[in-house]
């Protein structure tokens, strides 16, 4: 008999097997190509942080008095899993969050991160998430995918939150693009070892352990209840339509 998890898992597949054959990834075939995904692709960098977080307000005790909150298991797992992101180490050793890690990759290669920079500079400032959003010259399915994923973080039940996070973020990176990305670092070394770092440590870290306690997660929070299996399914569809709607910025928005 089927587990919950097994189900969700097979009623996604056709998805997110649409999602991993997106034509963005024969089009990134050179070092231009490299840059121009980078310059997208970091938003999905950077809100994958606050959708981590959220989770994180909802499963632990962020506030003061400390007071336990949910389960012990949920807590470690998700725990563990903002150490791993916030904190993890570049080429050197050195501790850094995956989004700076990236952001590094970005200037070593001369990618324009005049967009995102902005975006962090309005909301350093107080700006809305919205506000800031609409202040930033994107493409609209950029500015769609961040509404969605910010909508997600502070609306959304824990179980929704945990399956977009688990299955629309986690382990989205096909074979095709890390045969690519190898042969444009032997071109490229010296601009692209850092980008090739971060996508080594995401396939390994994130696609890997994280992605195994994201599941377990997962299955923490829906339990027995069939109507939580069924609202996470059908999220965990729509984040992977979304991140599609990302793909389609890449390409539609002067590849070269």
């Amino acid at each position: 008999m089927q587990t919950p998890i097994e189900h969700l898992k097979l009623t996604i597949q056709p998805t997110r097997d649409a999602l991993l054959s997106h034509s963005v990834y024969s089009q990134i075939n050179d070092f231009a190509g490299i840059k121009h995904f980078a310059k997208y692709h970091v938003f999905a960098v950077w809100d994958f942080m606050t959708l981590l977080k959220s989770l994180q307000i909802g499963l632990t005790c962020v506030s003061l008095p400390w007071l336990p909150v949910g389960s012990a298991n949920t807590r470690f797992l998700i725990n563990e899993i903002v150490t791993g992101e916030e904190s993890d180490i570049d080429e050197q050793g050195n501790r850094v969050s995956h989004f700076e890690l990236y952001l590094a990759a970005m200037r070593q290669m001369g990618a324009d991160t005049s967009k995102i920079d902005q975006l962090v500079s309005l909301l350093n400032a107080g700006s809305s998430i919205n506000d800031s959003i609409d202040a930033v010259d994107i493409p609209i399915q950029v500015k769609q995918f961040l509404q969605y994923t910010f909508h997600i973080a502070l609306h959304a039940p824990l179980h929704v939150k945990a399956a977009v996070f688990t299955f629309g973020r986690e382990d989205l990176i096909p074979d095709m693009f890390t045969q690519i990305l190898n042969k444009i670092y032997a071109a490229h070394p010296n601009k692209v070892s850092i980008f090739k770092y971060y996508i080594e440590r995401h396939i390994e870290v994130d696609g890997g352990h994280h992605s195994e306690l994201a599941i377990e997660m997962v299955s923490e929070l829906c339990g027995n209840s069939n109507a939580k299996w069924e609202e996470a399914t059908k999220a965990a569809v729509d984040s992977l339509k979304i991140r599609s709607l990302l793909w389609d910025a890449v390409c539609d928005n002067n590849f070269v």
